[in-house]
Parts: structure tokens; C-alpha cells; sequence
């Protein structure tokens, strides 16, 4: 066996290769690409045996994805993707004077990789339309957090200069996002301009919405109202930089709704896809997100266990003498977690398993966010029998352990 850890950065990578007794065998840095990976398999192949298999070679790197390491596993090694914080720890231990070098990292990679490789997860494992549901759907759930971000900009500086719109949304139950609002903005951006405009000028902007005659005279009865405002070249300074959110936000929305079509199209084709969208409160956009987080490696999750606790959902003992504490974990996936809660939340409100069972939590006087972080935990154990025997999900199975009165 060869233990290599690879220190990677932009473009170049510092290599240590170890044999099994901890001798270091070479040291190197190779250029990013194909020279780098040339290069790489020459100084592997130099420590192998004529009937040795590239399968002998184990690579620890922080990174689990991209083409390096697809490189690596498509030439046959065994790469292992560790968190960076975990190679952190363990530099720490081999050097508690702080001292950090490329070389000294990738020694701690090597010798990570070589002592504890049980307590680490093989990269590779996912097929390759997991992959792509992976890509697809971490952009739709990105572009949504870009939206968010610019609609609180867009709402911090409407109520600097122009609350008349904030007060529009609130009068009419439109979201800041909606394409009335933006419509609007960007027709008149200053209130001046606002309250100008004509009942026929405002209509089309409410395009499909029901008593628009209506409603556009409301939204004209509040524009023309008196409200505070800014000095004329503030109110100018502030509507440019509201024309150019506005400009940004159409952009985001109209492809939001393009990767929603392309995360569908991707994950429609995934043998599994059935089985995650049969999970309560699982749907077409929070189904494909616990997918891309989870991968397809059938030999990921050897139990349940093991499913939970990457997840982030189950919960975490501290315990010292006579101190013992249970909390939840802090170190998570945030893309994960996100979607599992909004799944409990979703299944709490429609399925009357995961409804009863968070009912049985609160009895216990457990809070509502941690109740609900247990229905989650118990929704992933599901989750993962399905996936194991390959059978949509079936509440009779699922809650079998649930009592009358726990509902």
C-alpha cells in the first residue's frame, strides 16, 4: 500500500507518498492538469510491484470533487477527501508549535491517510448523474440566497427613501419580489415620478391578478400620500441604485426559474427519484437538494446511524465526570440541514406520522426547533430504509412504532 497526501492550491500540488511503515518515500510538487497527473502516475507506478493495482494507492487531499480528483479516481487510486478543519486538528497534533508548511501538510495528509484511513470517507462513490444533480441543484439553492440578498438591499434602501412601495406590498400582499413591485420600480424609481403615474399606467404592471382596477387605484391612492423622504439629489442617488438591484433581480428570478427546469430534468432521470419524492414534505425542489448532499454511494451509509449523524440531525454527547450534556450539532452541512428542517416543517404540517411524533416530543417538554430537529432525525432514518430496500415510502412502516396516544 502507498499513502499520498496531497496538499493542493490553485496551481500546483505538494505530495508526500509514505509505504505502510511510515517511510517517506518521495516528496514532490506537480503542476495543476494533465502534466500534474502524468507526473503523478509515474511517481506511483515507481513504488509498484509489475502485479500491484492502482487500487493500492490512497490519497488523502481536502477536496472530494473537481477534475483533479476525478483524475485520480478515474486512473484507478482511492482518493479521500477530508474537511479541512479535521486535517487542521490533526496537523496540531503532529505539530503543536503551530508551524505550517505546504510540504508539513501534505506529510500530515500522508500520515492521516495512513493511520486513521478507517475513520475517513472514499470520494468517487456517486454516479454520475448524482453528480450533476449535485451541480444544479446547489446553483438553484445559491441563486435563491443571491435573491434574498439583493431583496434586502432593495428593502433597506425603499425605506431610506421611498416606504410608499413598502407600504404597497403591505396594502396588497405583494412580495418585494413580485413582478408588479419590480414593474413599478423600474418605471418610476423616485416618488416623485410615482405619483405621477396614471391608473392606466399602473394596470398593465397587474398583469393575471384579479381586480386590477382595483387595486391599481389603491397602489395610486398611496403613492400620492404624503411620506418622508430624502432631498432631491439624495432621492436621485438612491433610486440609480435601486434601478440597478431591480436590473439584477430580474436577472436572478428569470434564471431561477430556468435551474428549477434544469435541477427537475437532472433529477427526473435519477433511479431514485421516486423514493425521495414518496418522502413527507419532500418535494421537486427539496428532494433533489437532499440527494446532491447526500450522494447515491451505496457504500456511504452503513446504517442509519451513520446517514443521521452526516446529516447533522442527530445529536451530539458531552460528557466529562459527572457532567453530561446532549446537544445539537454545530458542525453540519448547511445546505443539508436546510433543506431536512424545511422537509420536518413540511412533514409535520401535512403527514400524520411525522405530526404525531413531534407531538410526542413536545410531551416530553422538548422545544419546538428541537422537536422539530427530531422529526428530521427520525425522516432521514426513513429516508435511508427506503433507499436501502428501494421502496417509496409507506406510513405504516415508517411510524409502525407510534402509539395512539402519542398522537
Amino acid at each position: 500500500m502507498l499513502f499520498v497526501g496531497d496538499d493542493w492550491a490553485e496551481d500546483h500540488h505538494d505530495v508526500e507518498v509514505q509505504d505502510e511503515d511510515g517511510r517517506i518515500l518521495r516528496r514532490a510538487r506537480l503542476p495543476e492538469g494533465i502534466a500534474g497527473i502524468a507526473k503523478f502516475g509515474e511517481i506511483a507506478a515507481t513504488f509498484l510491484d509489475d502485479g500491484d493495482q492502482p487500487e493500492q494507492v490512497l490519497v488523502c487531499i481536502e477536496v472530494d470533487r473537481g477534475p483533479w480528483v476525478n483524475a485520480l479516481i478515474a486512473a484507478g487510486y482511492r482518493v479521500f477527501g477530508v474537511d479541512p478543519k479535521q486535517a487542521h486538528r490533526y496537523r496540531e497534533i503532529l505539530a503543536s508549535s503551530g508551524a505550517k508548511s505546504d510540504k508539513g501538510d501534505a506529510h500530515a495528509l500522508a500520515e492521516m491517510m495512513r493511520t486513521r484511513r478507517h475513520q475517513l470517507r472514499e470520494s468517487g462513490g456517486d454516479s454520475e448523474i448524482a453528480d450533476a444533480v449535485k451541480v444544479v441543484a446547489r446553483a438553484h439553492q445559491t441563486m435563491i440566497w443571491e435573491r434574498t440578498r439583493h431583496l434586502l438591499r432593495l428593502r433597506a434602501a425603499l425605506r431610506e427613501y421611498f416606504p410608499a412601495i413598502l407600504l404597497v406590498c403591505s396594502a396588497l400582499d405583494l412580495d418585494l419580489s413580485s413582478r408588479p413591485i419590480l414593474g413599478l420600480l423600474a418605471k418610476a424609481p423616485t416618488p416623485a415620478r410615482a405619483a405621477k403615474l396614471t391608473k392606466s399606467q399602473i394596470m398593465p404592471l397587474l398583469k393575471g391578478r384579479r381586480n386590477k382596477e382595483a387595486k391599481a387605484i389603491e397602489i395610486q391612492q398611496i403613492l400620492r400620500e404624503q411620506h418622508l423622504g430624502q432631498p432631491d439629489r439624495v432621492t436621485d442617488a438612491y433610486a440609480a441604485s435601486v434601478r440597478a438591484s431591480v436590473a439584477v433581480l430580474d436577472v436572478v428570478i428569470e434564471q431561477i426559474a430556468e435551474l428549477a427546469k434544469e435541477v427537475d430534468a437532472h433529477f427526473s432521470q435519477h433511479p431514485d427519484h421516486e423514493i425521495y419524492l414518496s418522502q413527507p414534505g419532500m418535494g421537486p425542489t427539496l428532494g433533489p437538494r437532499v440527494l446532491a448532499e447526500f450522494g447515491d454511494d451505496p457504500h456511504r451509509f452503513r446504517h442509519s446511524k451513520a446517514r443521521k449523524n452526516y446529516a447533522g440531525t442527530s445529536p451530539i454527547t458531552i460528557q466529562s465526570g459527572k457532567s453530561r450534556i446532549v446537544s445539537a450539532r454545530f458542525v453540519h452541512n448547511d445546505r443539508l440541514v436546510d433543506a431536512l428542517m424545511a422537509q420536518a416543517h413540511a412533514a409535520f404540517m401535512h403527514d400524520e406520522g411525522a405530526r404525531a411524533y413531534y407531538r410526542r416530543q413536545r410531551a416530553r417538554e422538548v422545544e419546538h426547533n428541537a422537536a422539530l430537529r427530531q422529526v428530521a432525525n427520525r425522516l432521514v432514518g426513513i429516508l435511508h430504509g427506503c433507499l436501502a430496500r428501494g421502496i417509496p415510502y409507506d406510513p405504516d412502516t415508517a411510524w409502525k412504532d407510534q402509539t395512539p396516544a402519542a398522537a
